[in-house]
């Protein structure tokens, strides 16, 4: 990445640093107890992936005999999270940063500013990263960087189960801690099971994100005002109920043009399918290999629901997650209705191109998308 004069504008080892440093400790177990649970989420992940490409009727394409997923799978700690996405930050990010770079390479004290920027904005990225990490459960990192130490088939993305945040959830939920490790490997599986079986999805994806940020044009004070919001409602150095002048927007909401728009809709749609799907699929697996489904997914959207209090739910409305919630809901929904209507295999048209890809719109109308894709044939072609 360029600098300005050997400058980042995001100082990724700080970002690193601060998030380790106040990353709240993990749920207490023994290290017996830890060596199990680990092995134990490792057999789960296994399992679920032959689990899931019954149920869903999706294989990885390759010659006979090949094993259907060659990416990993990584049992890791808070701190090792946070590592592995701000690696995969730094690669996503790449352009909009060099582009913020060159802009302010032509202010009159521009490398000052950029020494300072990259360290303030390590921070507070940093701080962000810290509060997230013990709340993902798990995640398939689409974008992992390339690595020397991963296999060439491993180095479109891994699959990363975060032990002590299922560990915690398992205990608040008060949930049979077997089963519910099963469930979520379910589900994380389903996502793993979507990028590698579908080939042309990760680089849609990937495009899409790319081009989104082609079209910001945004100062760099006003990113890292942005980020310093963030970090405040995080320490609670901000006054309660209050939203700003811009009525508490998310940072997305921020860099939006009229371009940037469609192309969000179109992510939010294709987040939406994956994120509904799995979903759908951990519940349609649920009965037959979890036996305390009911109890769990019942639990589990209680307090995904609830959040955790009103600095939880300020801290997810800046950062769009809110958003994200509302994609599990509506996802699901699509998908339960169009297999209801025609089946798994008809569902599974979805994945022939981009351009069998649900649109906003469809999502909330399944019916509509089901005339349109049995309207252009198996090829998946038409105008989205």
């Amino acid at each position: 990445m360029t600098s300005i004069g050997g400058v980042e504008m995001v100082d990724w080892n700080l970002a690193v640093a601060t998030a380790t440093r106040f990353v709240r400790p993990g749920p207490e177990v023994s290290r017996d107890e830890a060596r199990a649970i680990v092995a134990e989420l490792r057999r789960h992940a296994k399992s679920s992936e032959e689990h899931v490409r019954a149920f869903t009727r999706m294989a990885q394409p390759g010659p006979e005999g090949e094993a259907p997923h060659d990416t990993p799978v990584l049992v890791v700690d808070r701190p090792g999270w946070i590592k592995a996405n701000v690696a995969g930050f730094r690669a996503v990010l790449k352009p909009l940063l060099d582009k913020m770079e060159d802009r302010r390479s032509n202010v009159p004290g521009g490398a000052v500013l950029g020494a300072v920027g990259g360290k303030v904005t390590g921070v507070e990225l940093g701080m962000l990263l810290s509060f997230l990490s013990s709340r993902v459960l798990g995640q398939y990192e689409t974008f992992a960087p390339a690595s020397r130490e991963l296999p060439a088939a491993a180095q479109g993305g891994r699959l990363l189960l975060v032990a002590p945040n299922i560990v915690h959830v398992e205990r608040e939920l008060e949930v049979d801690p077997h089963d519910f490790r099963l469930w979520v490997c379910l589900h994380e599986e389903t996502h793993r099971t979507q990028f590698t079986a579908v080939p042309w999805l990760r680089d849609h994806i990937e495009g899409e994100i790319q081009s989104f940020l082609a079209e910001t044009d945004i100062d760099p004070g006003t990113l890292l005002e942005r980020l310093r919001e963030a970090a405040q409602s995080l320490s609670g150095a901000r006054p309660e109920g209050e939203e700003g002048e811009d009525g508490g927007r998310s940072l997305v909401d921020l860099v939006q043009t009229p371009v940037q728009r469609e192309i969000l809709g179109r992510l939010t749609a294709v987040m939406s399918l994956l994120e509904g799907h799995a979903d759908f699929v951990m519940d349609g697996v649920g009965p037959d290999v979890v036996p305390s489904v009911a109890e769990i997914r019942e639990k589990f959207q209680k307090r995904r629901a609830s959040g955790a209090g009103r600095l939880d739910l300020a801290l997810r409305k800046l950062l769009g997650l809110d958003a994200k919630l509302r994609q599990y809901r509506d996802g699901e929904r699509f998908v339960r209705a169009v297999v209801d209507d025609i089946g798994m295999d008809g569902f599974n048209r979805v994945w022939t191109s981009p351009n069998t890809l649900p649109t906003k719109q469809e999502i909330a109308a399944p019916a509509d998308w089901v005339a349109r894709v049995r309207g252009q044939g198996a090829s998946g072609g038409g105008a989205r």
